[in-house]
């Protein structure tokens, strides 16, 4: 397992210690989690995501007329 090191503010690295104790985990473990998620978060689209586009076969799609704007009270 690679090992990683960065400098944060303190103010930051005490938020972090604390939310790690909350949870429970050690703060090299809680941090392990935060990279994961957001790694995970940003690997781009799903596997054949783009492949679904253009595969409709029933009636053309048309949107409905959507009426007139409702009146609303102003907000002061």
């Amino acid at each position: 397992m690679a090992q990683l090191h960065c400098y944060v503010p303190e103010e930051i690295a005490q938020q972090a210690q604390r939310r790690a104790a909350q949870a429970g985990l050690s703060l090299s473990r809680y941090l392990a989690g935060l990279v994961k998620r957001d790694v995970a978060n940003s690997t781009g689209w799903p596997e054949g995501y783009f492949e679904i586009f253009g595969k409709w076969e029933g009636a053309p799609l048309e949107r409905p007329p959507q009426g007139e704007f409702e009146e609303r009270l102003t907000l002061k």
